[in-house]
């Protein structure tokens, strides 16, 4: 399986980090060492000082696809989850500064949380809202109707690019809010009022 993520989907995002609006979805790729260990904590990796959350929607691909069609792409995934993007933001604008590709800033081991899944007819897509809680605070409040590239968007545009297989994770962007995570911090995510996550940091 592969982790495909969304960059800069959300318009707040990406004025508080300061980019450019993109023409077309930026996407860049987890490998499956990515994946957080359910039930472990994320170890803050020594080679980053400014670990930031970013909470995303997560889309998971049941059916085997390419070029699929936006009218159709409804029918590549049944399931939608909530996780973490965790990214190093000091090494990220190290790499942007330099036109570097952002791997070791975004893929590293145990970069990925990735929540509990739920059926999606039980939400709105278009109206479905989503929150990170640091510490019992509320940290992220997104709801996907300020996507700027809405879920059948992203499979058909992803799909141009990359052949989609059943078990395949799309995280589909982040919404303002995100920030420096600490030891001993603890992240909890709800979809509406599901609790699809909790990570202890260390």
């Amino acid at each position: 399986m592969k982790i495909i993520c969304i960059g800069r989907n959300y318009t707040e995002h990406i004025e508080e980090l300061d980019n450019e609006k993109p023409d077309n979805p930026v996407i860049f790729l987890k490998p499956d060492s990515a994946i957080l260990i359910k039930k472990n904590p994320f170890i803050i990796p020594s080679f980053s000082n400014d670990i930031h959350y970013e909470v995303e929607v997560l889309i998971k691909i049941n059916r085997l696809g390419k070029y699929i069609s936006q009218k159709f792409a409804h029918k590549y995934y049944d399931e939608i989850g909530l996780g973490i993007d965790f990214t190093a933001r000091d090494l990220q604008s190290k790499l942007k500064a330099k036109g570097l590709p952002w791997e070791k800033a975004k893929a590293f081991d145990g970069s990925a949380v990735i929540g509990e899944f739920y059926p999606k007819d039980k939400f709105d897509l278009e109206n479905l809202n989503f929150k990170l809680f640091k510490n019992d605070e509320l940290v992220q409040d997104g709801n996907t109707r300020k996507m700027l590239w809405k879920t059948d968007e992203l499979i058909s545009y992803i799909s141009q690019f990359f052949t989609l297989k059943i078990g395949d994770i799309i995280f589909t962007g982040t919404p303002v809010g995100v920030g420096k995570i600490e030891p001993n911090d603890v992240l909890k995510g709800k979809i509406e009022t599901h609790e699809a996550f909790k990570v202890n940091v260390r």
